[in-house]
């Protein structure tokens, strides 16, 4: 898998890029009839070598989606590892009135 042309993307478009989970497959392994949950674990780990996260942070299987991809280091990529920390401190209860008003976002970063 290489992503140098995605993570190239990502840079020129200011660290994010809106991409079809297609588009990934393309780069990922273009045999591939379909997406699989274990075929998005290796792209999620091949993109973290690149230095890049997703939102949502689990790649869904449908090739028709899109999602984020963002560069770790920006202020973005950290603002998703917040939310992600945060979502989780949500989840196991050590910030249980956060998911009131946060639903959404708390859903999304998981």
């Amino acid at each position: 898998m290489d992503f140098t042309v995605l993570a190239n993307a990502v840079e020129v478009d200011h660290g994010i890029k809106r991409v079809s989970m297609r588009f990934i497959k393309r780069y990922a392994d273009p045999s591939r009839t379909r997406l699989s949950p274990e075929l998005n674990k290796k792209i999620t780990q091949a993109l973290s070598e690149q230095g890049l996260v997703t939102l949502p942070r689990t790649l869904p299987t449908n090739e028709e989606a899109f999602v984020f991809v963002v560069q770790k280091d920006s202020v973005l990529g950290e603002a998703l590892d917040l939310c992600a920390a945060i979502a989780l401190m949500t989840k196991v209860g050590l910030l249980a009135d956060l998911e009131e008003g946060h639903a959404r976002i708390i859903t999304e970063s998981r």
